[in-house]
């Protein structure tokens, strides 16, 4: 497991919208472009599926999503896998109140098989150290949304 945390001058519901749009997430994230809510899920909840839509350079692939925990404001967890199914990870997203907003905390678990990890990942996306790769995403990503939410962005208050 990765798990990185920035401390953000925002109110948690605030967040916790912002983090659950996955539609948007590619505004956020290094390497996901976004995607879209299937099988009639319009947003976060349990059992939601999702389509997500990554790339690396050259590299594009897809993947599919459920979400496995979403309570508003404060929890929202969702597993990853290959169009064929296959387990590749699961993520979550935690956020705790703090006097000045909250402190927002993002989970990566690798929960892929040997073959998935030595062989079709790095074919797939193009990255060898997957882990590696990841902290850095993580962090970028949590910069992003903190700059985002406390530069107060249209369609994003920092305080509802």
């Amino acid at each position: 497991m990765i798990s990185r945390s920035v401390r953000i001058a925002a109110d948690p519901q605030v967040v916790w919208s912002l983090v659950t749009d996955l539609p948007r997430m590619g505004e956020l994230s290094p390497e996901n472009r976004g995607g879209r809510w299937v099988d009639g899920a319009t947003g976060p909840a349990v059992g939601a599926r999702f389509r997500g839509v990554n790339r690396n350079g050259d590299k594009q692939w897809w993947t599919k999503v459920r979400v496995v925990e979403c309570e508003p404001a404060r929890l929202f967890t969702f597993d990853v896998r290959s169009p064929f199914g296959v387990r590749v990870s699961r993520w979550s997203y935690e956020i705790t109140p703090a006097d000045d907003g909250c402190v927002l905390t993002e989970h990566w678990y690798r929960v892929g098989s040997w073959f998935v990890r030595r062989f079709l990942g790095p074919k797939v996306t193009g990255r060898a150290d997957r882990p590696g790769y990841n902290v850095e995403s993580i962090e970028h990503t949590l910069a992003a949304v903190k700059a985002r939410l406390e530069a107060g962005l249209p369609g994003h208050s920092v305080r509802p």
